[in-house]
């Protein structure tokens, strides 16, 4: 009788171990994943000495080694693209995000910035990235 209760208790506590394991395993997962889902499009942007933190929410315009355009993370006209961020500001004094890969040609550049200028928006932030040791080897 003395042998089945204490398998008995034995039985009811649950061991901690496995679901630590797990839920570290998801934490390293999550914190991979988070930086890559902040913007489904590859750029590498240009890298400078001076940067300014971005801590508002605002439109992201992009433009990748392809020269394709994006408003967000969804491919646009460039046609387009002064009428589309219209439909997404809130007010007119909110900017946009610039982002482009460091390899389109100033041309390509220009002509989205003239674009955005011409339909009113003159608040355009340029998104860089910090120049290292290693960037500057190069």
């Amino acid at each position: 009788m003395q042998l089945s209760k204490s398998t008995q208790s034995s039985l009811s506590e649950i061991n901690m171990v496995p679901f630590v394991d797990v839920v570290l395993v998801l934490l390293i997962i999550f914190m991979i994943t988070a930086p890559i889902l902040q913007s489904g499009i590859e750029i590498d942007v240009p890298k400078t000495k001076t940067i300014k933190d971005i801590s508002q929410d605002r439109i992201v315009v992009s433009i990748d080694k392809g020269q394709h355009v994006y408003l967000g993370n969804d491919p646009v006209n460039i046609h387009q693209l002064g009428a589309k961020v219209h439909a997404q500001l809130k007010n007119t004094k909110e900017g946009v995000f610039l982002r482009c890969d460091e390899t389109v040609p100033f041309g390509i550049f220009a002509s989205v910035v003239d674009t955005l200028r011409i339909s009113g928006i003159n608040n355009i932030s340029i998104v860089t990235e910090p120049l290292t040791e290693r960037a500057r080897t190069k």
